[in-house]
């Protein structure tokens, strides 16, 4: 069993050492998340484009598009406030280590939020998703993967339970998963189940497992 914080934080060498590992137990869809990011970005990301990898933790993102960061010869900035997660960082690119808030975007063709806004609180992600729609250029996009809260009585009870059953199914202990709930409070808050109809009215749905989902946010042309 690993060990869980009981305040979680990505500040620290304990769970930035266990945090590959982590992700994939606790979330079985994450490799797939990821594969549909990089198919995702291949198709908004021009010759010389710019991309922003904003909460890049480890670097699973910037390694699932190496190959096509090289061939459009794009630049690809990823972006975390952890100084430990930042040590274990795998990507080619030099990672930048400060809040998403304080950095000062240039105008980009994409930027990628896997996981983000829910470790935010609710005036600051809205403050960066005004940014982040501010500076991305035509034709461009904004990737987001996030947890909301399920809306919809029982129905919201059968989601929660799909993704606990998740966990489960990937070998993960119960009570591991118990004690991340518990040490999230607080910490996580997810967003709400219609966050983005009024938030970004543009967005579009592209994945959905559980309470996790992700969406596409595009700037027409």
């Amino acid at each position: 069993m690993q060990n869980i914080p009981n305040d979680w934080t990505f500040k620290t060498s304990g769970v930035a050492d266990q945090f590959d590992r982590h992700v994939r137990e606790q979330l079985p869809w994450y490799e797939l998340a990821t594969g549909l990011t990089a198919h995702v970005v291949r198709h908004y990301l021009p010759e010389n484009g710019l991309i922003y990898d904003i909460g890049a933790s480890t670097g699973n993102i910037e390694k699932s598009l190496e190959g096509i960061i090289e061939k459009r010869k794009a630049r690809f900035v990823p972006i975390d406030n952890s100084e430990a997660m930042a040590e274990k960082y795998t990507g080619k690119s030099q990672l930048v280590i400060t809040d998403a808030l304080d950095f000062e975007y240039e105008y980009f063709d994409v930027a990628i939020l896997f996981l983000v806004l829910q470790f935010m609180s609710i005036t600051d992600r809205k403050k960066l998703l005004q940014e982040l729609t501010s500076k991305v250029k035509p034709g461009g996009a904004i990737i987001v993967f996030d947890k909301l809260l399920v809306e919809g009585g029982y129905f919201a009870t059968v989601m929660r339970r799909a993704t606990m059953a998740g966990k489960l199914s990937s070998g993960t202990p119960a009570e591991e998963i118990v004690a991340k709930e518990l040490s999230i409070g607080g910490v996580q808050r997810p967003l709400p189940e219609r966050y983005f109809d009024f938030a970004v009215p543009n967005a579009r749905e592209i994945f959905r497992f559980g309470e996790f989902a992700g969406f596409l946010i595009e700037r027409s042309e």
